[in-house]
């Protein structure tokens, strides 16, 4: 995991890895903490890179007959790790009364009358 993950951490050292495995049910959990700074470089642009990164684990699970989780955390200043949640969006405010918007001239495209 430390192989596939410093090249993008801005401080390497900040990087934490814990594994945990489950001989009974073949699975294997990974845990990553880093620096919160760090966290668009390991994802990459629209998750390119993380999205990498899991397709190797499978692959090498898939190789071993296990399967494999791969957790993120962010490596808060404290020392601690905590996940990494994002907080939720509040919903759009919507009125209750909603208006519907007509042209005020006709198309282009509108029906010509007969003559």
């Amino acid at each position: 995991m430390r192989f596939l993950v410093e090249p993008f951490l801005e401080a390497p050292e900040s990087l934490r890895v814990d594994c945990e495995r489950s001989l009974a049910q073949q699975r294997t959990w990974i845990r990553l903490a880093f620096e919160a700074e760090d966290k668009g470089r390991v994802y990459g642009r629209g998750g390119r890179t993380i999205q990498a990164i899991r397709r190797v684990l499978s692959a090498i699970a898939e190789a071993a007959g296990e399967s494999v989780y791969l957790d993120i955390y962010e490596n808060p200043s404290d020392g601690s790790s905590r996940p990494r949640i994002s907080p939720s969006r509040p919903a759009p405010k919507r009125s209750s009364t909603r208006t519907r918007h007509r042209p005020t001239t006709t198309s282009r495209f509108a029906r010509k009358p007969e003559r």
